[in-house]
């Protein structure tokens, strides 16, 4: 296939990606407990009054945010991933593989497992034991672990390092949470187990502008590496070879990915096999390895993955949404064994 060709077939695809994701943002809005017609969907959202007063509160308070954060969060953590691997050139790296998750995990681990219940109501009046308190303990576990592997990767020179520490980091904390959830009382354990299943609900609308704010910086970083990261395809040395600068590099895609990783699991907790696998299924249907076509289609693919997790999610039996991590585990996994197993050309 000559390369006009080939540009062609990527751009229709992407515009197939994109008018997909459309869809499916509308069905996000309209399916539901209570079914809302597009015409009153297009009324709400212009600011006009739609047939029945309902259905603004709906679109406006619970399904508009809820879209909004799925469609980041899966973005986010589909381009992180797809960084990752590009980075280690391992096709199971993820967009947690620096512990960043693990950070944030345990700042919202000593919010909710450190005190008592003697002191629920003290916290609960300082906001502590809020939505945005967790938020915030978990901004702060992120940056913690951020500023770790950035430490790491300003002194050493080899990406297996970064690697090994941001996974020694994340048994470390691992065990610290254990020791947490072993001394905790059972309500502060069984809050902070809901927390980890992961949630695209109930997110306040600060949290979601700092969301996608975190986002867009993260995602416009990496997308000012693309051409560094086709070259790391080929080695560090054939990378410099080539007049990539691959210590900026890395110390870019570090950065950028940490960052989304860190956003999305302060607003959501951590969202599991969406980073991993999105970045196989981009490579599968663009049948390329550049990252100029690789990026948008794993970011738009990641937004569908995700809305579709949370329609799944939102349509289980019983009052309460199933949890997100529910679905990306029973799906993600299967999808990625199958990914993984069937790439005939991949280069790490």
């Amino acid at each position: 296939m000559s390369q006009r060709l080939r540009r062609d077939a990527s751009s229709f695809m992407l515009l197939l990606l994109s008018a997909m994701l459309l869809a499916l943002v509308a069905i996000s809005l309209t399916a539901g407990s209570v079914t809302i017609p597009l015409r009153d969907l297009w009324s709400i959202l212009q600011g006009t009054p739609s047939s029945d007063p309902v259905f603004q509160t709906i679109v406006w308070e619970v399904r508009l945010p809820r879209m909004l954060v799925a469609l980041l969060a899966g973005a986010a953590l589909s381009a992180a991933g797809l960084a990752m691997q590009t980075l280690f050139r391992n096709p199971l790296a993820g967009p947690y593989v620096l512990g960043v998750d693990a950070g944030a995990s345990l700042g919202v681990a000593l919010v909710t497992l450190s005190v008592g219940a003697g002191k629920e109501s003290f916290l609960a009046t300082v906001g502590l034991w809020s939505g945005m308190g967790r938020l915030l303990a978990a901004t702060i576990g992120a940056a913690g672990a951020l500023g770790v592997v950035m430490l790491v990767a300003a002194r050493v020179g080899s990406d297996l390092t970064i690697l090994i520490v941001g996974l020694l980091m994340s048994y470390f904390v691992s065990g610290l949470i254990g020791f947490l959830i072993y001394q905790a009382e059972p309500e502060s354990s069984q809050r902070y187990l809901l927390w980890t299943f992961g949630s695209f609900d109930n997110i306040p609308w600060p949290s979601l502008f700092l969301l996608a704010g975190a986002v867009l910086v993260g995602i416009s970083l990496i997308f000012l590496l693309v051409k560094g990261m086709d070259a790391l395809l080929l080695g560090e040395e054939s990378a410099e070879s080539l007049g990539i600068a691959v210590r900026s590099t890395r110390w870019g895609l570090v950065v950028g990915s940490s960052l989304l990783a860190a956003a999305v699991t302060a607003t959501c907790g951590p969202i599991g096999f969406i980073g991993v696998a999105v970045p196989h299924l981009s490579r599968w249907v663009m049948r390329s390895s550049i990252h100029r076509i690789l990026m948008p289609a794993t970011i738009l693919l990641g937004a569908m993955v995700a809305l579709i997790a949370d329609l799944i999610a939102r349509g289980s039996a019983g009052n309460t949404p199933m949890p997100i991590n529910v679905v990306t585990s029973l799906f993600g996994a299967p999808l990625l064994l199958v990914l993984v197993l069937n790439r005939r050309e991949a280069r790490w």
